[in-house]
């Protein structure tokens, strides 16, 4: 019987336009019999904090609202922990969610299942930081961050943007992988580390990627040109890429990843550091309500 629950609510989640939504779920929450205990912070590191310190505190479950770097937030408190996370997708990509087809994309209906039962998936360490879905670098790096700073368009379309804005900038990176004790090097694009399948918006960067099979799904795309780049991404979301031949796949329980200049990763679409770094898949590091 679910009693007390600890609720996030993104700053950012629809950039300001789910006000009366988060409203909606709250109620929602309340009359299934939930104590609703908010916790939002008015930014992403007080979120963080405070979500920590309840988890710290003995919460036993936070539900977080928003998109991607919401969830990101809340995985940093429950990650390793006994605390079920719940998850409410009402933000701008909702790759996680995606990646979970038992999370549904109608918020109230999305707000039963924060207090079901939970299942255990795998979660990436990155450093000291925790990723849920992707982590990435390269050429996808960048449009993150550009679409980070994009106010307009909404939604998902913030990356169809960013991606044009950033295309005259393309480059490629040496860029060197020790997956399990293997060494491999590439001229590379772009690199993507996943935990599921998706990222970006809807990309379906790693179509076999399982948070459930305790392994590491890797993409790396190799120097490709501006015009070959555009239909590649046109590839990339419905998963037809992975045959292409500048695209090589790997799977292992952790990567290694070196570069001959820094290169930033994101996580969630959210800041994680600079290589060198190594990601390693940890076995049932969460537990998720479905």
């Amino acid at each position: 019987m679910v009693s007390d629950v600890h609720v996030l609510i993104s700053p950012n989640a629809g950039r300001g336009r789910t006000a009366g939504t988060s409203a909606d779920v709250l109620d929602r929450l309340r009359a299934l019999g939930a104590h609703v205990i908010d916790i939002s912070g008015t930014d992403a590191e007080s979120s963080e904090s405070n979500a920590c310190e309840a988890v710290a505190g003995g919460a036993r479950r936070l539900i977080v609202l928003g998109g991607d770097g919401i969830v990101h937030l809340g995985v940093q408190a429950v990650a390793g922990t006994e605390t079920v996370l719940g998850v409410i997708p009402i933000g701008t990509g909702n790759d996680f969610a995606r990646g979970l087809d038992w999370i549904p994309d109608d918020p109230l209906l999305a707000a039963s299942v924060a207090l079901h039962d939970p299942a255990s998936i795998d979660a990436l360490r990155c450093g000291r930081r925790w990723t849920v879905s992707v982590a990435t670098g390269g050429f996808s790096g960048d449009v993150n961050e550009r679409a980070e700073r994009l106010r307009h368009p909404k939604g998902s379309s913030r990356y169809t943007v960013a991606t044009l804005l950033e295309l005259p900038k393309l480059d490629a990176r040496s860029l060197h992988l020790e997956i399990d004790g293997e060494a491999f090097s590439h001229q590379a694009t772009m690199l993507a580390v996943a935990n599921t399948a998706w990222f970006g918006g809807g990309m379906h960067i790693a179509p076999d990627a399982d948070p459930t099979d305790g392994y590491l799904d890797i993409t790396v795309v190799d120097e490709i040109g501006r015009l070959e780049l555009l239909r590649f991404f046109n590839r990339v979301f419905n998963g037809t890429h992975m045959s292409h031949p500048k695209v090589h796949g790997y799977r292992g329980r952790s990567v290694r990843i070196t570069s001959d200049e820094p290169l930033t990763i994101w996580g969630d679409g959210e800041y994680v550091g600079p290589t060198p770094c190594t990601i390693e898949s940890v076995p049932s590091a969460l537990r998720i309500a479905r």
